[in-house]
This record gives C-alpha cells, structure tokens and sequence, in this order.
C-alpha cells in the first residue's frame, strides 16, 4: 500500500522524522530553493501540511495546495496560521495544547527569578575573575511580591499555581474574568501593570494583543517593574521596550519570544538588564516527545475518519 502524502514545512526532530517518514510519503518543504515552484509540482493531492508555531501557515501556502483539508501544527501558538483563511477554504486545524503547559510555566518563573535575582549577570560576574573586587550588587527580591499575568489560560494559569508557591499576590488580565480563580482580575491591562511588581506574559498573539505592552502598560509598570515575556514576541512594542531598558525607565525583562525570530534586534545582545532565551520555553526532550506525538495522533486519526484529538474550532465542516 502506497503511503499517504504530507508536506512537511521545516524539520521536527529527528525521532519524529523518522517516524513520519515511515509511515507518510513526506515531501521536504524547507529543502526546495523555490518554495512555490515545490508547492505547485507536489501539491496537487496532498491534503496535510504539518507546520509549528513559528512558521505556521499563510494564505498564499494554502492556496498553494488545492486539496489541503488539514494543517496539523507542532505548537500551540495559532498566530502564524492564516485562521480566517483556513476558514474560509474549509481547512482543518490541528495543535498540541496542554502538553507543554507545565514546562512553559517552569520557564516563566525561571525567567522572572532569573531577572530578579541577576542570576546570569551574576555567573558571568564570577567567570570573569571579579568576585576579588567584591559583590555585585543588590538583587530584588521575589517572594511576598506583586506579580500580573496576561492571559490566564492553561500556561497563565500554571504561572499562578507557582507563583502562590512563592507567596506573591496574583493578579490578571483577561478578555473576560474567571469565577474559577482566587487571583484578582483587571479588566484593564495599565491598571493591572500599576498594581504589579512582575508582569507576566502568557497570551497568544491576535488582533486584540498585538503591540498590546506598550509605552502605557510600561510606563505603569514604572521604573523598578520587571517583564517576562513566554507568549508571542508580537505582543510587545519592542523598540518601545528596549528604549525603556536602555534608558533604565524599567528595571529588567526576560524574554523567550521576539518579533523576528531568529533574527531579533541587535540591542538586545547589547543590553546588560535583559535576559535572552532562543524560544526554548518548550524545549525538554520530555515535552517534544508528547508534541510530536500529538501531531502523529492527530494525523493518525484524520487518514483513519476519526475525531481529530485537538482540533482548533476554524472550519465549518
């Protein structure tokens, strides 16, 4: 029996890979040198494209492939894939919620102790032979503090749980409040940042947040705030932000996401109050497994004629 044929947009791991391509005709999409050219020629047929959350989607992929009935997305993040235009054409969706939910909370609070604490200026400080010439400097405490989280969904909400762990005073902004939660809710994202010590991002990027952490919400986060960012680079106004750093208008950030990754701005490398992460907040052997597993599953069950495991709600059939 002939196996049935995918189009894979960038590699996943190489577990994974071998995986697939013993069960699919697998067609290697980061390899062509002429992207559309490739997608004409193979595309005819092929009815899954499987992607992540960094290069997801976009309309003119799609348009591309006139028999695709399935994306199938190694990630969670959704904002790299053209929705409306999955939507429209009667595209399937496929993520892998929850599964890394735990790890890219672990992230976040390493993140914000890591900014708080200095913990890699302070091992950089050892390295370089300077303990001799005496401490580093006051840190800023975490425990008993303020922290706000955009966006209390799965990840959010994981944040919460250790955050109470630390004894610090949770807060939130949602689209919406939650009767499920202890945690205090602003309906408005400045007001929560006036409140906070530690400002938190976990919400995806859409039209509603895009650009969203801004002059405002930094300006009410005020000079000795911090920023952890474990969302969507996008969310951030990032030249407004590394002003602000620069400046020293806020005291640090840590960020695992960037507007234009892998190619993020130079000043950020330059700054001695930001922390820097390659998006790794998912990035345990454990978790990819249960990723590239998920995928599979959701493959499995769209060529057998069975319920897709994490179907995101954008098509109409």
């Amino acid at each position: 029996m002939s196996k049935q044929p995918l189009i894979l947009v960038r590699p996943y791991t190489p577990t994974d890979m071998a995986i697939l391509e013993q069960s699919y005709d697998v067609h290697r999409l980061w390899e062509a040198s002429d992207k559309v050219s490739f997608l004409r020629a193979v595309g005819p047929g092929v009815r899954v494209l499987a992607t992540d959350g960094e290069h997801g989607a976009d309309a003119a992929t799609m348009d591309l492939l006139p028999d695709l009935e399935l994306i199938a997305s190694f990630g969670v993040g959704l904002d790299a894939i053209d929705l409306a235009h999955a939507r429209h054409r009667n595209i399937r969706v496929t993520h892998t919620p929850d599964v890394l939910t735990e790890d890219v909370a672990d992230m976040a609070v390493g993140l914000l102790l890591a900014c708080a604490r200095r913990i890699p200026q302070c091992d950089s400080y050892v390295r370089q032979g300077r303990w001799p010439e005496g401490g580093p400097g006051l840190t800023t405490r975490v425990w008993g503090k303020r922290v706000g989280i955009l966006g209390l969904g799965r990840v959010g909400r994981a944040v919460a749980r250790r955050a109470e762990a630390f004894r610090l005073d949770v807060a939130y902004h949602d689209r919406c409040r939650f009767d499920d939660v202890p945690y205090r809710y602003f309906d408005d994202v400045v007001a929560l940042a006036a409140e906070v010590d530690f400002f938190v991002i976990c919400a995806s990027a859409d039209a509603d947040t895009r650009g969203l952490i801004g002059k405002a919400v930094l300006d009410a986060l005020g000079r000795d705030g911090m920023l952890v960012n474990v969302g969507r680079g996008a969310i951030v106004d990032e030249p407004v932000l590394l002003t602000y750093l620069r400046e020293r208008l806020l005291a640090g950030a840590a960020l695992d996401v960037f507007h234009n990754e892998p190619d993020i701005a130079q000043e950020f490398r330059e700054l001695d109050n930001v922390i820097l992460q390659p998006h790794q907040a998912s990035a345990t052997r454990e978790t990819r497994t249960a990723m590239g597993a998920l995928v599979r599953e959701n493959l499995s069950a769209y060529f057998a004629g069975r319920p897709l495991l994490t179907e995101v709600a954008v098509a109409t059939r």
